[in-house]
């Protein structure tokens, strides 16, 4: 008999939430061999890779995304269902549900984040600061809401950026001389997003999304495979997200409350 763990949910709830959980990232370095033999016709600077990826269309107001994610470490695998709901640049519902049954959820808005998890009956009720400062890393609304989009976690358009051309990928690489390290791996046919990395090297700690399978709607073009890593010196984890149902404008709901009698996470 299947049983959830509440563990997964948890892990998986607070990296859709943080979109960034390099606070229990592992060093780990990607290897993306040589350099294309096949290069685009015309090789583009940074700020024009950048503004090519920012012409993508998406023009949507509401977002409905019914997911199969499958949540894995060094010590167990959960397969569950993600419903996101997003209202663009206003609110995330993200339900996670189990054999039907709802077993963690979270609402996210530019100025508020909470969640809440049935197993151990706990919620989380914040902000993107206190949140940032638990987690080690600065987070807000947009970066959770491009991760799940398939667009640029930061807007590279307030960043400087190094780039070079590997295996028809353009690289862009932060030129911010800090210990957070960011990489963006930008498709030279279409400009979508394929590979995005944070590094934090001193902590031992990364976190990496990658996409797949994109799809151009009416819309927006969109990536229908969500493949989220994490690397930490005590293992790893990884989401896997197969966007199985998309809806765009749908007049939406977002109910959020939290059940009676849940314990409430304090972050000191």
């Amino acid at each position: 008999m299947n049983k959830f763990k509440s563990k997964g949910a948890i892990v998986f709830i607070i990296c859709l939430i943080s979109s960034l959980i390099v606070v229990s990232c592992k060093s780990k370095a990607v290897a993306v061999s040589g350099t294309s033999t096949e290069e685009p016709a015309t090789y583009l600077k940074a700020k024009n890779i950048i503004a090519n990826h920012y012409n993508i269309k998406r023009e949507f107001s509401t977002l409905y995304i019914k997911a199969n994610a499958r949540f894995s470490d060094e010590k167990q695998a959960q397969n569950v269902t993600a419903e996101i709901k997003i209202k663009k640049d206003e609110q995330i519902l993200v339900s996670i549900r189990f054999l039907g049954i709802t077993m963690a959820k979270a609402s996210i808005t530019p100025s508020s984040v909470s969640y809440y998890e049935k197993i151990k009956g706990s919620y989380f009720e914040g902000d993107f600061s206190s949140l940032s400062q638990w987690l080690g890393t600065d987070l807000d609304y947009n970066k959770i809401q491009n991760m799940l989009l398939g667009e640029a976690i930061d807007d590279l358009t307030k960043g400087k950026y190094a780039e070079s051309l590997v295996e028809k990928l353009y690289r862009l690489d932060d030129l911010k001389n800090d210990n957070t390290k960011k990489t963006f791996y930008i498709d030279s046919d279409d400009f979508t997003v394929k590979k995005q990395e944070i590094t934090q090297t001193t902590e031992g700690r990364m976190f990496q999304v990658a996409y797949s399978k994109n799809k151009e709607f009416n819309e927006a073009l969109l990536p229908l495979e969500v493949n989220i890593n994490t690397y930490q010196p005590k293992g790893k984890s990884e989401i896997n997200l197969d966007y199985n149902t998309v809806s765009f404008n749908e007049e939406l709901s977002f109910p959020y409350s939290v059940p009676n009698g849940y314990k409430r996470i304090i972050i000191k």
